[in-house]
């Protein structure tokens, strides 16, 4: 069961906006804990933050979980006042339709809806379309442009204006954990380490941009140098009506993180990981992953002259959505599974993928 005090960080990290390019925030608030747990932290010029733990052991292992979410930015005002925006990452215009948003300013926040034509006056064909992000606009209630941008300015971001809501059965529900839950993970196994003895150094990155191209993964892993690379991230569940497991393989909230095989993982270090969960009777789910991930493993891997790279999911339902839902059990035995994990690492442990 997850610790109270966690709990009460997880909030406060789902409850602060971070879309990518505008971190610093949540970066704020992930510095604290880390020192809190006892890590040496820095932070670098592309804003990655850095804790580290056991610094002059030989064998250097990142673990990496991405604090940035998508969100909007403001690029147009019209002669009414309304704003025009495009997203930051991936957003589906259907979703974004109808929503509350908080747009984040230099001068405080400012709060709007993202409005649409009604359904009663739509014509047969804008009916049947789907309506693009382009076609939205963001309504702050101003009287027109030059009230607009006493508050508001291009290049402003926005996100969705939702809070963390706590579910049955140990469910929870945010925007973002894409992936700020995989960035929670990382600091709680920092946690879970504090004072133990270890034979290897552990550096957990709380990664930016990610949503744009893995681009922090990219700089952190360049400045570490690591050996091994954990990226630790959301998985998409299929427990949900109409979701195709033909797809993507079965993931179920609430039956333990995720697991994966494929070219973006180290063959070694996924019987290891699946080796420690076995013998510490962590439940775990498995998927197949037969092409480069779209997470911060892709990036670390091919760091430098290589690296034997891992990804750990969070089950998650709604990805992209301002309902994302994960499971709190799930999260917990996440950072166990790399507690345990990095707790039996040995420094000359083998890597190097064989025939057998």
């Amino acid at each position: 069961m997850m610790q109270k005090d966690s709990l009460r960080f997880l909030k406060d990290m789902m409850n602060t906006p971070s879309p990518s390019g505008f971190e610093a925030g949540v970066q704020n608030l992930i510095r604290k804990r880390m020192k809190e747990c006892g890590a040496g932290v820095t932070t670098d010029v592309h804003g990655n933050v850095i804790g580290v733990i056991n610094a002059k052991a030989p064998v250097r292992v990142m673990l990496s979980g991405h604090c940035d979410e998508v969100g909007f930015m403001i690029t147009y005002i019209d002669d009414k006042g309304y704003l025009y925006f495009a997203s930051i990452g991936g957003v589906d215009p259907g979703i974004a339709t109808g929503q509350r948003v908080r747009i984040h300013t230099s001068k405080g926040d400012v709060l709007g809806v993202i409005g649409r034509k009604p359904i009663h006056l739509l014509e047969q064909d804008e009916l049947n379309k789907q309506v693009k992000i382009h076609e939205l606009w963001i309504d702050i209630g101003a009287r027109d442009k030059k009230d607009a941008q006493k508050v508001i300015s291009i290049g402003d971001y926005a996100t969705f204006d939702v809070g963390f809501m706590e579910l049955r059965n140990d469910m929870v529900c945010a925007h973002g954990f894409d992936d700020r839950a995989g960035a929670f993970v990382v600091i709680e196994t920092l946690r879970r380490l504090e004072g133990k003895k270890l034979d290897v150094a552990v550096y957990g990155v709380a990664t930016v941009q990610e949503e744009l191209g893995l681009r922090g993964a990219r700089t952190s892993a360049y400045g570490i140098d690591p050996h091994i690379g954990i990226a630790v991230d959301v998985g998409f569940a299929t427990d949900f009506p109409g979701s195709d497991p033909k797809r993507v393989g079965e993931c179920f909230l609430g039956k333990g993180p995720t697991l994966h095989r494929g070219p973006n993982i180290n063959p070694k270090l996924s019987e290891i990981m699946e080796a420690s969960a076995r013998a510490k009777k962590i439940p775990f789910q498995v998927t197949a992953e037969p092409r480069a991930t779209g997470t911060d493993a892709n990036a670390i891997q091919i760091n430098m002259k290589g690296v034997a790279s891992a990804l750990l999911s969070i089950p998650n339902r709604y990805m992209h959505t301002p309902v994302e839902v994960i499971s709190l059990k799930d999260l917990d035995e996440c950072s166990h599974l790399l507690a345990e994990f990095i707790a039996g690492l040995k420094s000359n442990t083998d890597f190097v993928p064989s025939s057998k």
